[in-house]
């Protein structure tokens, strides 16, 4: 059976200039796309809490994200990329304690999984592909996205798929190296759009997420940081 995909990244906020600095690399303009994301969750924020993030995309069906081993801290994030539905619905039924409902549906489990929006918004995306000088042919490229949502905020995204978690850290030196050429800090971290959407919009929802954060990051001895 084919892995799921690890995803890589780290965000950035968008510096003027950014697109001109992306040319200069070697950078070349995908796609300028548009397109509608929502995202699910019970009344209690049940799957943000344990860091699983539903979300149903237009045009493109529905994905779950979830952790990838060790967790996320610090300025990257990793996360395990689930789209059949049949597996999305699985991982549903086991986060939220729920036996198998006997559908591989997601939009039919909604309602008895208590799973309801939360945040709803467009995003006008262009995407950059770019490898890294030195890099082999045979070594796919990095993506570069830069997102402007309905409500106002932009963040850029560097980004690596891997199908290993062996391959996880050779992503991360990548990315590094990239977000450097981008004048990018290793030690930047910028939230992402639904915790920004969060943050405005649904407030009580944001801090109630916030302290799930921190009291994990006190365990940790580290920093509170929501990214998604």
């Amino acid at each position: 059976m084919t892995h799921p995909w690890i995803e890589v990244e780290q965000k950035f906020v968008p510096r003027p200039g950014i697109e001109d600095r992306l040319k200069e690399l070697g950078g070349t303009q995908e796609s300028q796309v548009s397109f509608r994301d929502s995202y699910y969750d019970t009344p209690e924020l049940t799957l943000m809490k344990t860091d699983h993030w539903l979300r149903h995309r237009e045009g493109s069906g529905w994905e779950l994200k979830c952790p990838g081993a060790g967790g996320n801290t610090g300025s990257h994030t990793k996360y395990i990329e689930l789209t059949a539905e049949a597996a999305i619905a699985a991982r549903l039924c086991e986060r939220l304690g729920t036996a198998g409902l006997g559908t591989e549906s997601v939009s039919e489990m909604l309602g008895r999984l208590k799973l309801q929006e939360v945040a709803s918004f467009v995003t006008e995306r262009s995407v950059w592909k770019l490898a890294l000088s030195g890099a082999g042919d045979e070594e796919e490229p990095l993506t570069v996205d830069l997102d402007t949502a309905d409500f106002g905020y932009a963040v850029g995204e560097v980004e690596a798929l891997v199908r290993e978690e062996a391959e996880v850290p050779k992503a991360l030196e990548k990315i590094h190296s990239l977000s450097s050429l981008l004048g990018v800090s290793q030690q930047e971290q910028t939230p992402g759009k639904l915790i920004v959407y969060l943050k405005r919009f649904r407030p009580q929802d944001y801090q109630r997420l916030l302290e799930v954060a921190t009291g994990k990051n006190d365990e940790q001895q580290g920093s509170a940081t929501i990214e998604n």
